[in-house]
């Protein structure tokens, strides 16, 4: 494809293969301190992904359920072997968007950040850098995302609010 996709990423043992088919709707780098605690790093690198279409080449993760500042929680999906977290499901998103960890990614330095987020609480010794979109808590998707990712986003939406009513029985 021209715009270098898909990008194939797993864990480090790699019995957990995975392919994102597509360009992500959009890449958060996250400063909170949550998200500290959960890596053991200063940050962590999300692309915000459609979650069919990340497409699993080989082995099964395992969803592993885990506290987040909102109470709400979120589902890390981990190698069952070397329990590296490669995505997971936010309770805002539920399990139609999938959030990449990049850095699972053979070739992370791809996907940049799109944004840099809560960097209130960002680690003083980070430095951004000055092109890239920075806030000190969370953004307005409509000022940030490009067009066609809030395009993607809605169908999306439609897509899920129509599974649901089927479900429902409407």
């Amino acid at each position: 494809m021209s715009d270098g996709f898909p990008l194939d990423g797993g864990c480090d043992c790699r019995k957990v293969r995975y392919r994102m088919q597509t360009r992500p709707l959009f890449v958060h780098c996250c400063h909170c301190r949550w998200c500290q605690r959960e890596t053991g790093s200063a940050f962590v690198i999300n692309a915000m992904i459609e979650s069919d279409r990340v497409m699993l080449l080989a082995g099964e993760p395992v969803k592993v359920h885990t506290p987040s500042e909102s109470g709400a929680g979120q589902q890390i999906y981990r190698c069952p072997s070397c329990w590296v977290a490669l995505w997971s499901h936010y309770a805002g998103a539920g399990p139609s968007v999938s959030f990449v960890r990049v850095g699972t990614l053979d070739e992370p330095d791809r996907l940049p950040p799109d944004i840099h987020i809560f960097t209130a609480s960002k680690l003083p010794w980070v430095l951004l850098p000055p092109a890239t979109p920075a806030v000190p808590e969370y953004y307005e998707r409509e000022r940030h995302w490009p067009a066609e990712s809030l395009a993607r986003r809605a169908a999306l939406r439609a897509r899920v609010e129509a599974a649901a009513k089927v479900r429902a029985g409407d």
